[in-house]
């Protein structure tokens, strides 16, 4: 059987989306201007929207950039980019609306589908595109990248995933979460498991809490739509950040395989306790002023119902009931029309049981690591030192790899560069398998039907700030 890793078109449905104008081809032009993708792979774009093929390109072209490429041959890689993409118009859930593209379509060519499209469209897209699949046809291969949300409930979840089998075996479904393509991410097992100073530290001896934030100052920017249905928990935390906590919570794998790793990071949400509305804090943002301009609060964005309860600010703890975690309770912060934008873990290790330093009413503050993943990524420790001078005067200090510095010279990728590039060499480590998903929704399922049913409303905070009063106090003890 011939090789065919050479042979590939794309074929992105929902092109005209933000998601596929912003992220993707521009990921798919930075792999392809460094000669990562074959040289005659094709790049198709499908939705309903009535374009012709030069308002097509214009409209992938202004979100181009040559990151990876000398400025003098940027025009260059740009103009044979472009004139490897086509469009289709078509309605994805019509096969007439795939009979032009599939006409287009090379038959040796090994298809990769990206259903950049809400959930509710993907069993008639992937319907559609089934029967535009290779099927083994001369060794080619066919692959589904799928962007979440997978569902709003652990129900929905299998329904969708029921529909999907049908059409694709679980090997060529690629359910994407971009979250694990980061850079920062990606370092999380090299940070853990090649440097021994963290092996033995890294379990609730040592550990006293795990703190991850996720903020943005930005509201949902005309997703109301969207947001209003699923709202910050299912939107960031059910997938995003869940499976930060599993990358940092997991044993050592084996191997460096996808399913060695998935299977750990499976360990950890099968041990994970279920959420209670105890462990909750829910906000939504309110209206404000800021700079001298009024800010509209989220009830009055276009997309949202005026009542609704839709929370865009969530803190809740997670614990998980194995030897290693059991007594460590790992705080999740995330919520959107705050102060600032950041995306961070901070582990907090445990004051030692002794310390010569501790005096009658304090202690020396305990060591911190923190992993920043955006938007400045880099890795600090935070230790305590000796102050400079004759008397013995104790301070933290922090010991800090900022990629800024440390990396001046490199090009940091694109979440989306790395997982696509994963994709087409079919390396599955970075993607959900169906029953890591199962196993997330179970944890989140009964509260999030808790919190629908009782209607329960959101503590208001205002557009800009810290969030929530109730979700201010600290939280890194075992109460």
């Amino acid at each position: 059987m011939r090789n065919q890793t050479a042979k590939l078109d794309l074929i992105i449905l929902g092109a005209s989306g933000n998601l596929a104008r912003m992220k993707i081809f521009p990921a798919l032009f930075a792999l392809f201007s460094q000669g990562l993708l074959p040289p005659e792979a094709r790049f198709y774009g499908l939705a309903r929207r009535s374009l012709s093929q030069e308002e097509f390109r214009e409209q992938i072209m202004r979100h181009l950039t040559c990151r990876y490429t000398p400025e003098h041959s940027c025009a260059v890689h740009i103009e044979r980019f472009l004139a490897a993409c086509r469009y289709c118009r078509g309605d994805y859930r019509s096969p007439d609306g795939f009979a032009e593209l599939g006409s287009l379509l090379r038959p040796d060519r090994n298809r990769l589908f990206y259903l950049a499209l809400p959930p509710e469209i993907f069993p008639a897209a992937a319907a559609n595109a089934a029967g535009l699949a290779q099927n083994g046809t001369d060794g080619a291969w066919t692959r589904v990248v799928l962007e979440k949300p997978f569902g709003r409930d652990r129900a929905s979840s299998d329904r969708l995933n029921r529909e999907l089998l049908r059409q694709f075996s679980e090997e060529q479904l690629y359910r994407i979460d971009h979250y694990l393509g980061k850079e920062m991410v990606q370092n999380l097992i090299v940070l853990r498991f090649a440097n021994q100073i963290f092996k033995p530290l890294w379990n609730s001896r040592y550990i006293r809490c795990v703190k991850i934030d996720w903020q943005e100052n930005i509201g949902i920017e005309g997703r109301g739509d969207y947001f209003d249905h699923y709202g910050i928990i299912r939107d960031v935390i059910q997938n995003h950040l869940l499976q930060l906590v599993t990358l940092i919570a997991m044993r050592e794998p084996a191997t460096l395989t996808a399913d060695a790793v998935r299977d750990r990071k499976l360990e950890v949400l099968r041990a994970m306790e279920t959420v209670a509305l105890g462990d909750l804090v829910l906000g939504q943002y309110a209206a404000a002023e800021l700079n001298g301009r009024k800010i509209p609060g989220y009830t009055a964005e276009p997309g949202v119902r005026p009542d609704s309860l839709t929370p865009t600010f969530a803190r809740l703890r997670l614990r998980i009931g194995n030897d290693d975690w059991r007594e460590v309770p790992f705080i999740i912060r995330a919520g959107k029309a705050l102060a600032e934008k950041k995306s961070e873990i901070r582990v907090v290790f445990r004051n030692p049981e002794s310390n010569i330093f501790c005096t009658r009413d304090r202690c020396p503050p305990a060591n911190e690591l923190i992993i920043r993943i955006q938007p400045d990524e880099g890795i600090q420790f935070n230790i305590v030192s000796k102050t400079p001078g004759l008397k013995m005067r104790l301070q933290t200090k922090e010991l800090d790899l900022s990629y800024d510095t440390a990396f001046a010279d490199t090009v940091i990728p694109e979440a989306y560069e790395s997982l696509l590039l994963d994709v087409i060499n079919g390396e599955k480590a970075l993607f959900i398998r169906k029953d890591e998903l199962e196993a997330a929704w179970d944890i989140f399922t009964p509260v999030l039907h808790e919190i629908e049913t009782a209607q329960i409303k959101p503590e208001p905070y205002a557009f800009g700030s810290s969030g929530p009063e109730a979700a201010r106090e600290g939280i890194c003890n075992n109460e």
